[in-house]
């Protein structure tokens, strides 16, 4: 069901486009000089934005989204009415979107097909409940134009923001396999934040416009712009300290103390299996940070661990590899929390914090499979995980590892290569 879904949503999204452009063509353009500074800003707003994808396969242009919704709850310029409609609206979005994502498609990095679906979908459902509403003067006789209208597009974002989340979690969901209610909640989360700020600046463009005519736009873009910038940076100054630890993490692979490639897996299905908990985005990146550390502790024996698999040590000795981990940790600058996952990976999981009792059982898992005495790889290591939940694992997470397994096809995680 899943499948057909995304392509219902892609189809619909294909259809209404080539409906919006054919319209426009023919009728021409009403108002150009709106069309054209909207246009303008939508496409400033994708050159903008960051070639990389967030967890969820995001693609941030808040500029252009804002613009792309000013303009589908656009009703006055300079106090003079317009008359551009849904399919107009749909068409100049359109246009200005891919005219902005051709530098990222050169670099073969634009945005999937999925992207612009929801874009189109998005926007055509903002402009179909204002435009027609406005056009026909149903609006200002029930509203007004004072704070009632003001309310009213928060309210009709609110749910363009829902409807955008809906279409986000469905086709994140047909990629993915993962489950649709955990998927529409990190879409919601994530419409807390960046999204607020896009919404509330659409609203300011669209009534700045009616008042101010166009010279509104670039005054209001201004502050989002920066915003966006900032984030950019912010971004880089994330991906340089992943980088770094990434580098720390690998130390025991050079010493010899680990397997080439384990910190990586660990991490990669660590943050997996977060997912599938319903962990938030700071509660994902402490994760993925403690489980590229897990192993750090290594580094202060005298007598290096075979194969580095520390799932098949005495206790005791688990927990003193896992302390000396927490503090090489701290003494690295990393948040104290990543820190405290690394020290108590090893403690009873009643005792432990949620993300500990995660890299301990994604560690537990790539050690027997990786290693020799588990011929019967990945369900024979899961069926001795499940064997040591009543101490060692917590059931939930060791049952929401075997469904994260079961959706990579074969029942395992592709191997990252060394290096």
């Amino acid at each position: 069901m899943r499948a057909p879904a995304a392509w219902t949503v892609r189809g619909a999204a294909g259809v209404l486009t080539g409906a919006a452009l054919g319209h426009t063509l023919w009728n021409g353009v009403a108002e150009p000089g709106a069309a054209l500074a909207f246009a303008t800003l939508i496409t400033v707003g994708e050159l903008a934005r960051r070639d990389r994808r967030d967890p969820l396969g995001r693609h941030p242009a808040p500029l252009g989204s804002a613009g792309a919704l000013a303009y589908a709850l656009l009703g006055q310029s300079a106090g003079q009415p317009t008359h551009h409609g849904v399919l107009q609206t749909v068409a100049v979005v359109v246009a200005a979107v891919l005219a902005g994502i051709v530098p990222h498609i050169a670099r073969g990095r634009g945005p999937a097909l999925d992207h612009l679906s929801r874009r189109v979908l998005t926007v055509a459902f903002a402009a179909a409940c204002f435009q027609p509403l406005y056009n026909s003067g149903r609006l200002e006789q029930r509203v007004g134009q004072g704070p009632y209208l003001v309310g009213f597009l928060l309210f009709l974002l609110g749910l363009t923001a829902l409807c955008d989340a809906v279409l986000a979690a469905a086709l994140t969901g047909a990629r993915t396999g993962r489950p649709y209610g955990r998927l529409l909640r990190d879409e919601l989360r994530a419409q807390l934040g960046i999204g607020s700020a896009i919404c509330a600046t659409g609203v300011v463009m669209a009534l700045g416009t009616a008042v101010a005519g166009l010279w509104a736009l670039p005054v209001f873009s201004v502050p989002l712009l920066l915003t966006q910038l900032s984030f950019h940076r912010i971004t880089a100054i994330r991906t340089t300290y992943r980088q770094t630890i990434t580098s720390l993490a690998r130390a025991t692979e050079i010493a010899g103390c680990t397997r080439p490639g384990h910190s990586r897996r660990v991490a990669a299905l660590s943050c997996a299996v977060g997912r599938e908990l319903g962990l938030s985005e700071r509660e994902l990146t402490v994760l993925e940070y403690a489980a590229l550390m897990h192993d750090i502790g290594q580094l202060s024996l005298v007598d290096p661990v075979p194969d580095g698999a520390t799932a098949g040590l005495p206790d005791g000795e688990a927990r003193r590899i896992a302390e000396l981990g927490g503090e090489v940790a701290r003494q690295t600058g990393v948040p104290a929390e990543v820190a405290e996952v690394v020290e108590r990976q090893a403690d009873p999981y009643r005792e432990q914090p949620t993300a500990a009792r995660i890299v301990r059982t994604v560690n537990a898992y790539d050690d027997l499979v990786g290693g020799s005495r588990h011929p019967g790889g990945s369900l024979a290591a899961l069926e001795r995980l499940r064997l040591g939940t009543g101490h060692e694992y917590q059931p939930e997470v060791v049952e929401c590892l075997a469904r994260v397994l079961a959706r990579g096809g074969r029942g395992r995680v592709v191997p990252v290569p060394p290096g």
